[in-house]
């Protein structure tokens, strides 16, 4: 059984409200009296305590992210990131080994990609 973020908010709301951990577990279904109480425990949830609202990540927005150039003379396996002057095989790209199912190296994935932000509890 995982416990989605969902789930926890469930939990939590009901928790606060007082009900019983047996209760939470029937209506969560799939999860025992004792998973309740583990999970209410480790997220160190009180009895009575207003319920934080729950505020899911929005997903990182694409910074930089340019048309893949496509030519004749290139590989599937080349990095498509356009170059201002000509680049390795002569081509206005950069011309790295791709990373699998993108059309960029590493470098321009992190360049395209603002990466997430883990937030410190």
């Amino acid at each position: 059984m995982q416990w989605t973020n969902e789930r926890v908010e469930i939990l939590t709301r009901l928790w606060a409200d007082g009900l019983s951990a047996r209760q939470i577990a029937g209506k969560l279904g799939g999860v025992t009296r004792n998973a309740v109480i583990g999970k209410a425990h480790r997220l160190n949830l009180q009895r009575g305590q207003p319920v934080p609202e729950y505020k899911p990540e929005p997903e990182p927005p694409v910074v930089h992210d340019p048309p893949p150039i496509d030519h004749p003379d290139m590989k599937p396996w080349m990095c498509r990131w356009p170059s201002e002057g000509p680049g390795r095989h002569g081509l206005n790209i950069c011309g790295k080994t791709v990373q699998p199912g993108r059309h960029y190296c590493a470098e321009h994935l992190t360049l395209a990609y603002r990466q997430r932000k883990r937030q410190v509890a």
